[in-house]
């Protein structure tokens, strides 16, 4: 036992301190782990999704919208995670949330992040299933679902290996597919003809596109940390926003269109046979192994913050993992699109009060410079503050309810920023706020984290 649990401590990551110079990469590998998120089978059951239900310069649109929604967070949280070496988590802490939102931060991220680690256990599954005929659905599901629990374990140099080698057949298997359908079906036919499906609303389709991957460009951090300029955020987030959104999901529209068919199985089988389709299926490692590790990193830190002590990230691998298996067992993948529309609306608030605290009022940032330059975490911070949680409270509802006007994923980012800002104006000055780690003692949590 004890050898194992020094090989999993071996294999922390970074989850509760920044990340060294030292372990710093050149962009283009951080660019490979995120052009592989995007690049994926879900950035591929999206775009079936909207081209279902849209024509194609009407999805065009819808994509490109959220696209640009997702490059402005993507980079703005981006920087602030490459300039301190800090995962999402860890930066909330001294970027308006205090411990306690931190706390709560984590752990709407473990449970995102593990239902698309499930959505995407089932797609893999279902394709095994259909692609052997052998034992069933559920247990391909336990199957895949421990296999890669297994290789998360192992940290960042994992997501850079199912990387490199998942996304070029990915976009070899997505070039065949798209070259048959150009082939054989007529492309301008393709661009003005209708939905074949039920009509889907603009505004809805954007926060699709924005919802579906916000989680993902929320937790950027966890990747940027380890990228050294803000020049590298910026092509590192710009590049895998505009290449894996954009071009992925406008193929997948117009492959939605050529077969009439919003499943991206029968899709690709239709179009490249079931040697794309596997190709396909497999490439859900390379973002499902992404999926994971952000969800670890996420409950690791508020697990640190609830039990007042350390725990490691390939541990917190293994529970979200068991847990996120189950979740594919049960069936989560018939909640596909509600889901999507759902985190739309309740992750983006968070990244509304970073921005505001961290560039705006800039209220940690004298100790985060300070021990930056010692590398090591702030011996205080905040144990929580009210007014964040109120402000991203505030968007999510504007999100959520306010559905006529404008972009719900956008409208809820915009409203916790507002409401973050003006109340941190108006009533900020009158509250007391608490330093040290509550009872964890700040000098002995500095020294261990």
């Amino acid at each position: 036992m004890a050898k194992i649990q020094e090989n999993l401590e071996s294999h922390d990551d970074h989850s509760l301190r920044r990340v060294p110079d030292s372990d710093k990469r050149p962009m283009w590998q951080v660019l490979v782990v995120r052009l592989g998120f995007f690049a994926c089978v879900s950035q591929l059951m999206l775009g079936a999704t909207l081209g279902y239900g849209m024509s194609f310069w009407d999805a065009f649109w819808a994509v490109m919208f959220g696209s640009v929604i997702l490059q402005i967070i993507g980079f703005g949280i981006g920087f602030a995670a490459a300039k301190e070496g800090l995962s999402t988590a860890l930066l909330t802490r001294w970027s308006g949330f205090g411990n306690f939102g931190s706390l709560l931060i984590g752990l709407v991220i473990a449970i995102s992040l593990t239902g698309w680690f499930g959505v995407q256990n089932g797609v893999f599954a279902l394709g095994l299933y259909e692609a052997t005929n052998m034992f069933n659905v559920q247990i391909w599901s336990v199957i895949t679902g421990l296999g890669l629990t297994l290789l998360v374990v192992y940290g960042f140099k994992v997501l850079s290996y199912t990387a490199n080698i998942g996304l070029p057949f990915f976009l070899v298997a997505v070039g065949i597919a798209a070259y048959k359908m150009l082939a054989t079906a007529d492309i301008g036919s393709l661009l003005v003809s209708p939905a074949p499906g039920t009509a889907l609303p603009m505004g809805v389709a954007i926060t699709m596109v924005t919802g579906g991957f916000v989680v993902g460009v929320v937790t950027t951090p966890d990747i940027s940390r380890y990228v050294r300029t803000w020049k590298d955020v910026f092509w590192m987030t710009a590049i895998s926003t505009f290449v894996g959104e954009l071009t992925i999901c406008l193929i997948a529209v117009l492959m939605a269109h050529a077969v009439k068919s919003p499943d991206v199985v029968t899709i690709m089988l239709s179009l490249s046979g079931w040697i794309g389709a596997s190709i396909v299926l497999f490439s859900t490692i390379k973002t499902n192994d992404l999926n994971l590790y952000s969800s670890s990193l996420g409950l690791t830190n508020s697990m640190n913050i609830f039990f007042k002590k350390n725990f490691n990230r390939a541990t917190m691998t293994i529970v979200v993992g068991l847990f996120g298996t189950f979740m594919s067992v049960a069936g989560i993948l018939d909640k596909f699109i509600g889901f999507l529309v759902l985190l739309g609306v309740v992750i983006p608030p968070v990244v509304g009060v970073v921005i505001v605290d961290y560039f705006i009022l800039k209220r940690s940032r004298a100790e985060l410079d300070e021990s930056r330059r010692k590398n090591e975490l702030p011996k205080h911070s905040e144990s929580w503050n009210p007014i964040s949680i109120v402000a991203w409270a505030a968007g999510f509802a504007v999100g959520y309810f306010v559905t006529d006007i404008g972009v719900s994923s956008l409208n809820s980012l915009v409203a916790s920023g507002v409401v973050y800002y003006i109340c941190m104006k108006l009533f900020g000055s009158a509250i007391k706020v608490e330093t040290g780690i509550s009872d964890m003692g700040s000098d002995h949590h500095s020294a261990k984290v």
